[in-house]
């Protein structure tokens, strides 16, 4: 038990302390991250709740619309709620690269409460494979998402267009990402590339931020 538990924690833990090390001139407050960790932890048991029903009711039965509104719909949606209504307006919220710091950490918390669940059902050995892919993609998707959060209210223009972005970015490429888990056969030709473009793209968004 105490091994799944850490090999479930020790991906999550230390990408969010990669994130937040980046942020090395005014590092946000670790209760208020960690908060925002826990919000997303607890936001597995009603994404899984709504994701079952919709399984159960057989609501979306081809890949494509499993992949992108059972799955990405659901848990960007929610990530990003917590996002806007409990850090977009909060004092802390105070320079462009907290919205990557925050963004990652509710993704991380909900993929990290999600694998400690999924190391329980199917084993520990999977521990390598899940850090590699479902727990770094949702890090990334949380740094997209925060990164054009911070954009949002740091730009005197587009504001709308960079909320639109925080949204529909994650969620494009979550979906696009399951889409490939789900409907390929020999989905390991198509996840190594995407994973380095996620990889690419949410560093350098990082990059962007901290200049």
């Amino acid at each position: 038990m105490l091994a799944v538990i850490t090999a479930g924690l020790a991906p999550g833990l230390a990408l969010l302390s990669y994130f937040y090390l980046k942020d090395r001139y005014d590092a946000e407050p670790i209760a208020m991250v960690f908060r925002i960790f826990i919000f997303g932890a607890i936001l597995v048991f009603p994404i899984m709740f709504l994701q079952y029903i919709l399984e159960v009711e057989n609501v979306f039965t081809l890949g494509f619309t499993r992949a992108f509104f059972s799955v990405s719909l659901l848990e960007e949606f929610f990530k990003w709620f917590i996002l806007y209504y409990t850090v977009f307006q909060h004092t802390e919220f105070d320079e462009p690269y907290d919205g990557i710091v925050y963004g990652a950490a509710v993704s991380l918390g909900f993929a990290t409460f999600e694998n400690i669940l999924y190391l329980f059902a199917h084993g520990v050995q999977f521990a390598f494979g899940r850090a590699l892919l479902p727990v770094s993609s949702h890090a990334l998707f949380g740094v997209i998402m925060g990164f054009y959060l911070g954009r949002a209210k740091f730009s005197r223009e587009h504001k709308k267009r960079w909320i639109l972005f925080s949204f529909f970015l994650p969620f494009l490429l979550h979906g696009t990402y399951d889409f490939i888990l789900m409907t390929q056969e020999q989905w390991m030709y198509y996840i190594l590339p995407f994973m380095l473009f996620l990889w690419w793209f949410g560093l350098r968004k990082v990059r962007i931020a901290k200049s």
